[in-house]
């Protein structure tokens, strides 16, 4: 069951979108497109505001991500550190591109991330 709000955000010169959704005691931010440094802070506000919440869980859903830069995945670690210091409630859905997932496996930064699998 849906509660409270559902938001969308999207850029229209970008190829890029968080849409957040509160279900069952989770938060979910699903990800679309491109995140790079132009984005990034974005997705850590909305990361913040649902860590203020009283959600179980907060997913992020990157199943959507097509592209992301080095300061995308500073970022997932950030988001990381910060989950491990409040709860560790934050879980993360991996990409579906191949590209996104590849970045991942040769930075090292899959290996470290809470994926939710």
């Amino acid at each position: 069951m849906t509660q409270g709000q559902v938001g969308a955000l999207e850029l229209d010169d970008r190829r890029f979108a968080v849409r957040t959704e509160q279900v069952d005691g989770r938060e979910y931010i699903r990800v679309t497109g491109e995140m790079d440094l132009s984005v990034i802070g974005l997705v850590d506000r909305v990361v913040e505001r649902a860590e203020e919440t009283e959600a179980t869980r907060i997913v992020l859903d990157l199943d959507e991500l097509e592209f992301v830069d080095a300061s995308g995945l500073r970022l997932l670690l950030h988001l990381r550190e910060r989950s491990l210091a409040n709860g560790r409630r934050l879980r993360i859905t991996r990409s579906a591109s191949p590209q996104v997932r590849r970045v991942m496996e040769l930075s090292g930064v899959g290996k470290l991330l809470p994926f939710e699998d």
